[in-house]
């Protein structure tokens, strides 16, 4: 589940909670070529995992259950059954070969291809082996758009769909309207492939009562469904949607690469955002992340909490273009809500990245390195990269200081000079603190004359051997005297093998 459907999820989701409403779960599952299995369990997770929690659902069921389609399929046999009735809809004869005719016919003669253009005189009874095809009644729509605004296209392009496929499933094109229509769904917010779809399913919502006066202003009225009589079956419907409002419908503007010339895609480096979680961002980080991915509330914030989303957050303000997704934004985001985490719900967040060395130790000390590199992590999975050097003994990596511009001017016996000044200036510390630490290294700016960049980093690096580490007084006095002093008088004496 990548960051688009997470974003839909997250727009309804706020929307729903700004309004007191239902936040619904759908399992559309009616094209069993396509399905994967632990699909729906992925989805659930995923959505668990970013605490975008659904009120109705597969598994926790609601006033308009089965929730998933491949359970309703009687309930859109009746809707079929109805459309049959009214002349709307219509048996496809014709074989797959002999749509293909119809196709090249259509080509040759240079003209988009309508399926209507072919529709059978006399069709068969629909008996539920034939595909069952929509009768539509071509003509012009104009209709509001949250998001795209005013939009509206010409008669050409509203064809004769598929409604029931000959395997006896639905189309996403007839299960989405009807589940709608039944669950009493108030506002449809979906990708903008779909949107190229619209005047088939506004010709459909039309063939099936709606009131079409709706569809250009910004309605909240739900449609309604009569409630079955005492001697219907269980779960029957009698449709009645004469009259009704349509749904407010919002087109999401696609997310686009980081270098914003293309949809993201995997090639691009889009991942499942379980993967996202996995390598240590937080869930409130993604869910403010991904809210401000064509969205924001007209000032300069940049990172919203839960709360401030639901207040501020409004459909007007998610922009049309595509968004484009930065993942060093993304890691600043993450860092920002590390740094917000108090030092017992970062220590909790934490307990899976801990390296095994780690975890041998006390906790009350794993606490206190955790608060040394907190404002540093920029995901939970740096944790063993910046304080593996606190547990174990740090293997010498010495192109970390040639990679250094400033120490790689150094000689070699340059850096011996300095780091033997540092041991014996630091030896002398009578009372290990982290003041005590830094008073020494301000002195021996003064008694080497060096810059804090070279001799700092220098320092750093050969008592940590690692790309990053916070101020050196703070990592000297969790050290501890001994292994400090012992890592300094190491390199000292080895320096000639480096």
């Amino acid at each position: 589940m990548h960051v688009g459907g997470v974003r839909t999820a997250l727009f309804a989701w706020l929307v729903a909670k700004q309004a007191g409403g239902q936040f619904i779960l759908r399992l559309e599952d009616t094209d069993k070529a396509r399905e994967v299995a632990g699909s729906a369990e992925h989805l659930t997770t995923t959505l668990r995992a970013l605490g975008l929690l659904y009120d109705e659902g597969p598994d926790i069921g609601g006033p308009y259950a089965p929730y998933t389609q491949s359970e309703r399929l009687e309930h859109y046999r009746q809707w079929a059954e109805l459309l049959i009735a009214t002349g709307r809809a219509y048996a496809d004869p014709y074989t797959p070969a002999e749509v293909q005719v119809f196709r090249e016919e259509a080509q040759a003669a240079k003209q988009a291809f309508l399926y209507r253009n072919y529709r059978p005189t006399d069709p068969p009874v629909w008996d539920g082996s034939q595909p069952l095809r929509f009768k539509s009644d071509p003509k012009a729509y104009t209709w509001h758009d949250e998001v795209m605004g005013e939009l509206s296209t010409g008669p050409e392009v509203v064809d004769d769909f598929i409604l029931i496929k000959s395997d006896g499933y639905p189309t996403y094109n007839f299960a989405h309207i009807v589940d709608d229509a039944e669950m009493r769904i108030s506002h449809v917010i979906r990708g903008q492939e779909f949107i190229s779809s619209m005047p088939n399913y506004l010709n459909l919502y039309e063939a099936l009562g709606y009131d079409m006066a709706t569809v250009a202003t910004n309605s909240q009225t739900t449609p309604a469904i009569t409630a079955p009589n005492a001697d219907e079956k269980p779960n029957a419907l009698r449709l009645d949607l004469t009259g009704h409002a349509l749904p407010t419908f919002a087109t999401m503007p696609h997310i686009m690469n980081e270098t914003g010339n293309k949809k993201l895609g995997k090639r691009d480096g889009a991942q499942d955002v379980l993967t996202y979680i996995r390598a240590g961002f937080l869930p409130e980080a993604l869910v403010s992340f991904i809210a401000t991915l064509g969205w924001n509330d007209g000032t300069t914030q940049e990172v919203f909490s839960r709360d401030e989303l639901i207040e501020k957050f409004s459909l007007s303000r998610v922009g049309r273009s595509g968004a484009r997704f930065d993942e060093k934004r993304l890691l600043w985001v993450n860092g920002h809500f590390i740094r917000q985490l108090s030092a017992d719900e970062l220590y909790e967040q934490v307990e899976p990245f801990w390296s095994p060395s780690a975890r041998i130790v006390e906790e009350s000390y794993r606490r206190q390195v955790l608060a040394l590199v907190q404002d540093r992590l920029k995901t939970l999975a740096d944790l063993p990269s910046l304080t593996s050097y606190f547990f174990e003994e740090p293997t010498p990596d010495w192109s970390l200081v040639s990679a250094n511009k400033q120490l790689a001017r150094l000689e070699k016996s340059e850096i011996t000079s300095l780091l033997t000044a540092t041991h014996d200036r630091l030896n002398t510390i009578e009372s290990w603190t982290s003041e005590a630490i830094q008073t020494a290294l301000n002195e021996l700016l003064e008694q080497t004359n060096q810059k804090p960049g070279i001799l700092f980093s220098l320092i750093r690096i050969v008592t940590t051997w690692a790309p990053f580490s916070p101020q050196l007084n703070d990592t000297f006095a969790l050290l501890g005297r001994e292994r400090t002093l012992t890592r300094l008088l190491a390199v000292v004496t080895k320096s000639d093998n480096r």
